[in-house]
């Protein structure tokens, strides 16, 4: 019976969204005259909470690829990046053959306070030897993470000194930030990279946004490629910043929600000044609330490739259980009145996420010809009349096309294999002290330091031990990428997330068209002219 009473309960929460009541007491009766003939009829032994469950994730498949039943687990782990904050010790960590490597350790939490640093190792937790036991990162981060208060035991080693070091941390607090990088490109163009909208993300965004304006910001590149989304709220916050007082930033309507509009205030800090925004095709929802809203009223350029094409809210409906349906109630439409939600049949899900791979196969990622509007597709921006275009994402003022000259199939192997990523940890922390002394702050090292042919040796040698055949032609192909890789993640192990940023940036077709666009005062305004424009590499 409590299956049943399951599931009537989500049978009733869908009715108070006003759906027709008569059609749903029919229904309601079927689907639970069913749940009981399976129940008592059945051959073996059935549970019914897995029925439940079975049956609203397939009702759920043949409405939207958005609308998802989520277990108390799936729905911890969907609230935590949004809340902005977990209880934890405060580092973050690689498994490196089978030992966690401290990456980072956050500034004023709990490991930095009895004296954990970066480069140590972490054999054993309250312990339990969790080195050389092939333990997966969410087993170790169950072991680390736990209520506030409470104390966590772990034993280091730490290079240089023979004996393991033994620490009692008390869990806290600890901040899940949104802002991977802030920093100043040149002396008038601020970078600020942002990789989901969460609750605590405007506030972020304000403080780097200061930071960079006392450093003499008077351009800014916000960059949002990968961005997935998240809050519609913190999305027209930061929107917010751009846009005058009273300028429409995101409308949402749907048949059973009234339409609700998120305007601008009198609030913005930068509203003045060139904004180019990045976006690809991993850019989606609060992302493309941002862009659409910036290339609606022609207040910035937006530029790299066209975006997921995520134009559908979803209401979050808990169930008695702490499980949760997330439901598509309604369409978000950007200032034009575009909705940009991508075309879908409810069913065919696994077409939808297909997505990417069918815009690699019709050429899109290399040529912007490669795809066609219709007309009834076509918008107009509010101010300087240019024709934008709904449908699908949003597409950029400016294309830049995936490069896939120095992406090789060695490239590939050495990424998925974790040589890359294991090799430059290795590197930092046989040198770090000496890497330090040499270069001090991340200019010094981006501008003086070079991969010394020594790691290369070593990452041959890696190579072969993971069984990933060496081609000298691929490697030179791939060279100069490789390189900067190794260097822009030894970079953020030395110093920060945003060492990364600084040279991996070098090598970003997307950001070097938009640092080239925002500091080009023709072609920047060329792109927000009178005249529609679809510049090419």
């Amino acid at each position: 019976m409590y299956k049943i009473t399951f599931f009537l309960t989500v049978l009733l929460l869908v009715s108070s969204l006003s759906f027709g009541q008569s059609r749903l007491s029919s229904d309601g009766v079927k689907l639970e005259r069913a749940l009981q003939m399976i129940s008592s009829l059945y051959v073996d032994d059935v549970k019914p909470s897995d029925l439940a469950e079975t049956a609203i994730r397939a009702m759920l498949l043949e409405l939207d690829p958005h609308s998802t039943y989520l277990d108390k687990e799936e729905v911890k782990a969907m609230n935590e990046p949004l809340q902005g904050n977990f209880d934890g010790i405060g580092i973050s960590f690689n498994m490196l053959t089978d030992t966690l490597y401290v990456m980072e350790v956050i500034s004023g939490g709990p490991s930095q306070k009895v004296g954990i640093v970066p480069g140590d190792k972490i054999i054993y937790v309250n312990d339990s030897l969790i080195a050389g036991v092939k333990k997966g990162n969410q087993d170790v981060i169950n072991m680390l993470r736990g209520p506030k208060g409470t104390t966590v035991d772990v034993k280091v080693l730490r290079r240089g000194t023979p004996q393991l070091l033994e620490f009692r941390i008390v869990r806290d607090k600890i901040p899940i930030y949104s802002i991977d990088a802030k920093y100043m490109v040149d002396q008038n163009t601020g970078y600020i990279r942002l990789s989901r909208f969460g609750i605590s993300s405007s506030e972020e965004f304000l403080a780097a946004e200061k930071e960079l304006k006392a450093k003499g910001m008077k351009n800014l590149i916000l960059d949002l490629t990968g961005n997935g989304g998240g809050i519609l709220q913190t999305a027209s916050d930061i929107v917010d910043e751009f846009l005058g007082s009273g300028e429409l930033v995101v409308y949402t309507e749907g048949k059973n929600q009234p339409r609700y509009d998120l305007s601008a205030t009198s609030a913005g800090n930068f509203e003045q000044g060139n904004l180019v925004i990045l976006v690809d095709e991993g850019s989606a929802s609060a992302s493309e609330i941002v862009a659409g809203a910036v290339q609606d009223w022609d207040r910035g350029v937006v530029v790299g490739r066209r975006t997921f094409g995520k134009g559908l809210v979803q209401r979050q409906l808990p169930l008695p259980d702490g499980t949760m349906i997330r439901l598509t109630v309604a369409r978000y439409y950007t200032p034009t009145g575009r909705s940009i939600q991508k075309p879908y049949e409810g069913g065919h899900i696994d077409e939808y996420n297909r997505d990417f791979f069918n815009r690699m196969r019709h050429g899109e990622m290399l040529h912007a010809d490669s795809i066609r509007f219709p007309d009834s597709l076509k918008f107009t921006t509010l101010v300087n009349k240019r024709t934008v275009y709904g449908g699908g994402g949003i597409m950029p003022d400016y294309f830049v096309p995936i490069d896939t000259n120095s992406v090789t199939d060695l490239h590939r192997n050495l990424i998925a294999r974790g040589v890359i990523n294991k090799l430059t940890i290795a590197e930092v922390d046989k040198n770090r002290t000496s890497l330090l002394k040499s270069y001090p702050h991340v200019q010094k090292f981006k501008s003086d330091y070079n991969i010394p042919e020594s790691m290369i040796n070593r990452m041959k040698e890696m190579a072969k031990e993971e069984k990933i055949e060496w081609d000298d032609d691929q490697f030179r192909k791939s060279e100069q990428f490789i390189k900067t890789q190794l260097k822009a993640l030894m970079a953020r192990d030395l110093f920060d997330s945003s060492a990364y940023f600084v040279i991996i940036n070098d090598k970003n077709d997307i950001f070097r068209e938009g640092l080239r666009i925002i500091n080009d005062f023709r072609v920047y305004n060329e792109l927000l002219g009178e005249t529609p424009s679809l510049l090419r590499k």
